[in-house]
């Protein structure tokens, strides 16, 4: 059960998102104190939470004007484990609850309990609708009663209290393999590290040196030591998302990992123990990858102990999921804060609609429709002229002009306005919007900058210059 209502995270920082979630109902992301400020009034967060790209200056600015839209907002920061102390009185001088480490999800619980306990507002669980399968809900928060879901249920009971290591979880993309392994993780580890990497997102030699870690002077440009996931982890989890696309001379040395326990960082010579739990998973079929020469034979069969196999929504054994999700995902939708509670349901015809489509991307596709749907909804119950399956048919209401004889546009052109009706519609709310487009923050962020858009006929949107706040994007 969820202690807080609301929470903002001034952060772009997946993993800041994930740690809100274990103590707050909706998320809302702002990727910079100024968009923070603007989004207060308009949420009236319970709990507001900075990353460690922060700093005092920035809390207390915070602090001092959010107070004349919402008085005693509380305010937390998060940052790395070892800095902790040092840090701490600073933040809480300039006007923070609390400064936690990264991985102190127990304190923030604490905190978040008495922030409730005090009476700030938090929502009741609906009972309504049995979203989950009954036994379950407390261990394992995974929406849907079909077969199917039984099923990957209880194996993820049985291989999580086993000491099955590693753990191979399959399924088609967005089905939700990761929340599989947290689960599996909540009922090994509950009070150790969940660390996830996508195999997928880094080169050869950036993932073996973020697996492995590497020692000072190892290559160019290690000026320091690096620790590495393995490690990291402790004895908590270590998920390895989309497996198949690890390079083979890494799936070697994984090999010797799992089976050894044992590894050594980049340029080290010291044998490092690897305590964690090794949870990997795969979109592929691994069978057919090995076939195909592109995955080694021995690691596949080393990691193919008791595979939990998650079944698609086009699974006849899953169709039974379709509505459940479609309700719960309007019931806790923060894509439109001022919609919330508003839209009640979907008729009829809209749910036979979404239970009729095939859905190829899966339990993050049906969100993304949802989401879309609760925008351009202006009923209290979402319609089929709200179901929007791709979103490059998709027309705000009342104007036509946005998309209206797309064909005289040139491609670019159409691109340009579907982001900048999106951004319209979130209110710049950049998560929110690329959610609602299908693609991730980094791919908006890059479509914002090329395609000059402006808000409000401004200056275009540009990275903020202040040291703390300039990075990455990170995608969601």
């Amino acid at each position: 059960m969820s202690l807080l209502q609301r929470t903002l995270v001034i952060s772009k920082k997946q993993q800041m998102q994930h740690l809100a979630q274990k103590v707050s109902r909706q998320i809302f992301m702002a990727d910079d104190l100024g968009e923070a400020l603007n989004m207060v009034g308009t949420i009236n967060p319970d709990l507001v939470v900075f990353d460690n790209f922060s700093t005092p200056e920035h809390v207390q600015t915070f602090v001092t004007r959010a107070d004349n839209e919402q008085p005693a907002i509380p305010v937390i920061v998060v940052g790395d484990d070892q800095d902790q102390n040092a840090l701490s009185d600073e933040f809480r001088n300039a006007g923070a609850y609390d400064y936690l480490g990264e991985h102190d999800t127990d304190q923030l619980k604490k905190i978040a309990l008495a922030l409730k306990g005090r009476g700030l507002p938090s929502a009741p669980e609906d009972t309504s609708t049995p979203f989950f399968v009954d036994g379950f809900a407390s261990s394992i928060p995974i929406v849907g009663t079909s077969p199917a879901t039984r099923d990957e249920l209880n194996m993820i009971k049985l291989v999580a209290s086993s000491q099955c290591d590693p753990v191979l979880i399959t399924g088609a993309t967005g089905t939700g393999k990761e929340m599989a392994a947290q689960a599996v993780h909540a009922i090994r580890h509950p009070r150790e590290k969940f660390v996830a990497l996508n195999c997928a997102a880094l080169t050869a030699n950036l993932l073996e040196s973020e697996l492995f870690g590497h020692v000072k002077g190892s290559f160019t440009g290690a000026e320091k030591e690096k620790t590495g996931l393995f490690e990291l982890a402790g004895a908590g989890t270590l998920f390895l998302d989309e497996i198949s696309e690890m390079p083979q001379d890494l799936q070697a040395k994984l090999l010797r990992v799992l089976q050894e326990k044992t590894f050594r960082k980049v340029g080290g010579t010291k044998d490092v123990t690897c305590h964690a739990t090794i949870v990997a998973s795969s979109n592929r079929n691994l069978k057919e990858e090995v076939t195909a020469q592109r995955f080694r034979c021995d690691l596949y069969y080393r990691l193919n102990v008791c595979p939990i196999v998650i079944a698609p929504l086009q699974s006849p054994r899953r169709r039974d999921d379709i509505p459940l999700l479609a309700e719960y995902f309007l019931k806790h939708s923060s894509i439109c804060p001022g919609k919330q509670g508003k839209i009640r349901s979907l008729t009829k015809l809209a749910m036979e609609a979404l239970q009729k489509h095939d859905w190829p991307g899966n339990v993050r596709e049906l969100r993304n429709v949802i989401d879309r749907a609760i925008m351009l909804e202006t009923t209290d119950k979402i319609g089929m002229s709200s179901i929007v399956i791709d979103p490059e048919t998709c027309q705000v209401p009342g104007d036509s002009g946005i998309l209206a004889g797309i064909t005289e546009f040139s491609l670019a052109r159409a691109e340009r306005e579907l982001i900048a009706g999106a951004l319209k519609e979130t209110g710049w709310q950049k998560t929110q919007a690329a959610s609602l487009l299908g693609i991730t923050r980094a791919t908006l962020y890059a479509k914002v900058k090329q395609y000059n858009i402006e808000k409000d006929g401004g200056p275009a949107i540009r990275h903020r210059e202040a040291p703390a706040f300039e990075r990455a994007p990170v995608s969601v």
